[in-house]
């Protein structure tokens, strides 16, 4: 079933700068989340859950394995109205620019929207990490009347300076809106934001960065050129205008702005009952892919992850997320350290033949604590690598140390012995 009332749009966002090196060879919707999914994934998989399955991608950075991912991982039926497309910035008639914002990438992309058939576009990021049912919001966005819907988080006041914050009245329309405000402005920027959340100290109604805007309304805002930024230009100057709800959402959601947060929201899918649930009727999609299952021999799994075709001989893995195609060497300690895996497989022939010195992976004898390893490095035997707020911020040809966290590079090689922290 497709509601045709709906057309997605997900902004994959500029050159993702907070979340570098990861996204140094990739666009930031294309990182690798969860051992197996791609940040793309999750808005995604989200639209399609609620029925939702016209989308476009909008993206400038770094697109090729974005492309190639959604290419060979969205298919729907021949007989069907169905899609996912990449809309890379391009020149035009009218633009030879860049997109400059987030409004001025929908805006440089309005005349293929135009080509379908919808009554609401769904704007969404393509940097979060959530589970919704847009059809909710629809609904409450239809019933009051609204041109324009915002959904909102509740927050404290450590991460509220972060984000748009807004207030609203009885009917839960939005009055006023302002993005990123000072400490010293918080005071006035308190919401009735119900009584669990008050009791966590989350006073203040943040913008998701998720938007209905009714049809029309958004051609008619996308006509000004001077208006580049939802957040700081479209939204404060809406609200004056047209009518704009607030859709208050209380379930698990992060703003996958830098490596800190990525790394968390990784190890956090190690909990018990993590916050974000993929073991769920309404999963995540991905890439299907023909791998064998993993393989663990002589190895004490704690809180661990596993992605599929894995070949694991580790001592001890404690609280990590272990990626497809990995491999871990006899005798070594993996904790707190989020491994992405790899492309492929090298040949046991070239192996044999002594043709590859350090082979993809984790090698013998490692200690790894702290870490995000991105895909295809090569760690050899005996790597020390002990993150932790003890190492100064440093960046190498192979790694980047930021906030305490070992970040080693796509495609690196870290050689034997190798000693970090």
């Amino acid at each position: 079933m497709i509601n045709n009332k709906v057309l997605g749009i997900i902004l994959g966002g500029g050159q993702g700068s907070r979340l570098y090196p990861l996204t140094k060879d990739r666009s930031k919707p294309a990182v690798p989340i969860a051992g197996k999914y791609r940040l793309v994934d999750i808005p995604i998989s989200n639209c399609i859950n609620s029925d939702i399955k016209r989308m476009y991608v909008l993206t400038q950075f770094n697109s090729a394995s974005l492309n190639a991912h959604i290419k060979n991982t969205y298919h729907f039926s021949f007989f069907s109205s169905a899609f996912v497309d990449v809309l890379a910035a391009e020149q035009t008639i009218n633009s030879d620019e860049w997109f400059q914002g987030t409004a001025d990438a929908v805006r440089q992309s309005m005349h293929h929207f135009l080509q379908n058939d919808f009554e609401y576009a769904l704007i969404l990021s393509g940097d979060q990490l959530y589970q919704m049912d847009f059809n909710d919001m629809i609904k409450k966005h239809e019933e009051s009347g609204a041109e324009i819907t915002i959904a909102t988080y509740p927050v404290n006041a450590k991460d509220a300076t972060s984000f748009g914050l807004l207030k609203t009245n009885d009917e839960n329309i939005i009055t006023s809106f302002i993005e990123k405000p000072g400490e010293e402005l918080l005071p006035n920027w308190t919401s009735d934001v119900g009584e669990e959340m008050d009791k966590q100290g989350r006073h203040y109604l943040a913008s998701m960065g998720i938007y209905i805007f009714n049809r029309n309304l958004l051609k008619k805002l996308m006509d000004n050129p001077d208006t580049n930024d939802f957040g700081k230009e479209i939204i404060p100057q809406a609200i004056e205008n047209h009518k704009t709800l607030s859709y208050q959402y209380e379930g698990y959601w992060t703003d996958i702005g830098n490596i800190d947060s990525f790394f968390e929201a990784n190890l956090g899918l190690t909990d018990d009952v993590p916050q974000f649930n993929l073991y769920d009727s309404n999963g995540i999609y991905t890439r299907p892919r023909i791998l064998p299952t993993s393989k663990i021999s002589g190895t004490i799994l704690n809180k661990a992850v596993i992605g599929d075709g894995c070949i694991i001989h580790a001592e001890k893995i404690d609280r990590c997320v272990i990626g497809i195609r990995s491999r871990i060497g006899k005798n070594s300690l993996i904790s707190n350290t989020y491994m992405m895996g790899n492309d492929s497989y090298e040949s046991l022939k070239d192996v044999a033949d002594n043709k590859i010195d350090i082979m993809m992976g984790i090698g013998d004898r490692c200690y790894i604590h702290n870490c995000i390893v991105d895909k295809n490095c090569r760690i050899g035997d005996d790597v020390r690598i002990n993150g932790g707020r003890h190492i100064d911020n440093i960046e190498t040809d192979t790694y980047l140390v930021k906030d305490g966290i070992v970040v080693i590079k796509k495609d690196a090689t870290i050689t034997k012995g190798t000693i970090i922290g």
